[in-house]
């Protein structure tokens, strides 16, 4: 598979946990620990996979915000006990369409 072919893939993949997110919080919202773990799973799932990403396709979709969208893969990954769960509404609400949309843009633009 080609550079871009590979982009695409991990791409989707990225979008594909978001979409299982976006499920989890349609049927049981954000009000539960147990829902809240499920979205910060495939938030910190969509992340790493769009850490495969290619140098060049994550600084085109992410720009200088890659940093603080790695950091909160980490803090979720690393120090789960830490996270504020008032954040992962805000996040969801707040940061992630700018996120999918970029992650989607990413997709179209290599795809053509």
């Amino acid at each position: 598979m080609n550079p871009a072919g590979r982009d695409i893939e991990h791409a989707r993949r990225a979008l594909e946990h978001l979409a299982v997110l976006r499920r989890h919080v349609e049927r049981h919202g954000l009000d539960d620990e147990v829902s809240i773990d499920a979205v910060c799973l495939r938030l910190a799932s969509s992340i790493e996979a769009a850490s495969r990403l290619s140098d060049g396709a994550r600084d085109d979709a992410f720009g200088t915000s890659w940093p603080a969208i790695w950091a909160t893969r980490n803090r979720i990954a690393h120090d789960y006990l830490e996270v504020d769960r008032a954040i992962i509404p805000a996040t969801v609400e707040v940061d992630l369409p700018a996120f999918e949309e970029s992650l989607a843009r990413l997709t179209r633009r290599l795809g053509s």
